[in-house]
């Protein structure tokens, strides 16, 4: 797919997606490509720069991805960590004692454990609020 910068006789510029260039010309010429302002149809390609893409370029995208990625799990560790220091963990009861919170049976507080697939839809289907931790491979080990 080849993105064409396009404007109308009366000026309105816009953007189409074709195939490639004969695509854009078969298209024009059987009055199917129009301004999405005024509907004329006398559209003509714009000049654009062409984009190129070099090896250089995708390296820097790259790292500058990675570096977002990686300063993105660091807040996302970090926000796992404040959530365990400020919750009781339950272990393996965690089903039982968000319930409990829910209904009121027990004091509302911070909680976190493990639970089933099925024991999560359980609590989804009982209206119960919660939200996995994520767990990093640097935890299990």
């Amino acid at each position: 797919m080849i993105r064409f910068s396009l404007h109308c006789d009366k000026a309105h510029e816009f953007e189409g997606w074709f195939r490639d260039n004969a695509d854009f010309d078969t298209q024009s010429k059987r009055g199917l490509v129009d301004c999405p302002v005024c509907g004329s149809q006398k559209v003509s390609k714009s000049l654009m720069a062409p984009a190129v893409s070099t090896g250089r370029k995708k390296e820097k995208m790259a790292l500058a991805a990675s570096a977002e990625q990686k300063r993105l799990m660091g807040e996302l560790r970090q926000l796992a960590e404040k959530m365990r220091e400020n919750a009781d963990y339950v272990g393996d009861k965690f089903a039982e004692e968000a319930r409990k919170i829910h209904f009121g049976e027990t004091e509302a507080r911070g909680i976190y454990g493990e639970a089933t697939t099925e024991e999560a839809k359980g609590l989804i289907e009982d209206g119960v609020e919660f939200l996995p931790i994520p767990t990093f491979p640097d935890d299990r080990n």
